[in-house]
């Protein structure tokens, strides 16, 4: 097995709560710097960004699981990834339809734009992007599954955003590949505090809205090489592949 360091919750310069400087190329180049050899790419209900980072970060052998952090009717947010380009675009379309429309007027919410990979405004998105869904938590979970996505709810030890703060359980049902944790908690409270057995993934990210933060907070990932198949397996804890949280 081979060791790798994985940061899956970084946002682009699309989201209105990232800073103007988390530019695809950017975001790579700052990846680089700091070790980490895995990255998703989380904006807020959309995956426009996604496949520049993924491209620009191929030349410089990182990994990008290509995906966004979807806000559900109930205000859970949950990442969503994709290995190819074509369920992407599948998943996009369901977030287009889906979104509550929310006008963002002259950028009142922050600015939204999607980017070229020599950080040229492509296109201003005019609607608020975490505006929550019309689907529920089930129903994005599904549309991912049906996908072959990975689904994991994020930050789920907030007081704010994340499963137990929004539900207080988990879901009857709901399937995941594992869940995400904040830098202000530890696995082992997070574990005792909401009774979850070793038998549930947790990861812990950045959740990145600036340069800095990008590696700060990582997961390391123990698998057989850097793909999707292997990632799914690492974190459905298959064939002996793991992922640590430290």
């Amino acid at each position: 097995m081979n060791f790798y360091r994985g940061d899956l919750h970084i946002h682009t310069v699309l989201s209105p709560c990232a800073d103007l400087e988390m530019t695809p190329a950017n975001i790579v180049e700052r990846a680089k710097k700091s070790g980490i050899e895995i990255i998703g790419i989380t904006d807020h209900n959309s995956t426009k960004n996604a496949l520049l980072v993924k491209k620009l970060a191929e030349k410089v052998g990182i990994y990008v699981l290509t995906g966004a952090e979807v806000t559900t009717k109930e205000e859970v947010h949950c990442l969503a990834f994709f290995e190819f380009e074509g369920q992407l675009s599948q998943f996009q379309q369901f977030l287009d339809e889906q979104i509550t429309i929310i006008p963002n007027p002259d950028g009142h919410f922050g600015y939204q734009p999607v980017v070229d990979e020599n950080d040229n405004i492509l296109e201003l998105i005019p609607n608020y992007l975490p505006a929550a869904l019309k689907s529920g938590i089930h129903e994005v979970q599904q549309k991912v599954e049906c996908l072959d996505g990975l689904f994991i709810p994020a930050h789920v030890d907030r007081p704010a955003n994340g499963l137990f703060s929004q539900l207080g359980f988990i879901p009857r049902g709901l399937k995941f590949d594992a869940m995400g944790i904040s830098q202000f908690s530890s696995e082992k409270d997070v574990r005792k505090h909401h009774v979850l057995g070793n038998e549930i993934t947790l990861i812990r990210n950045s959740d990145a809205h600036n340069l800095q933060q990008i590696g700060e907070i990582c997961t390391s990932f123990w698998m057989g090489g850097m793909n999707f198949s292997e990632i799914k397996m690492a974190l459905n804890q298959q064939k002996n592949r793991f992922v640590e949280v430290k």
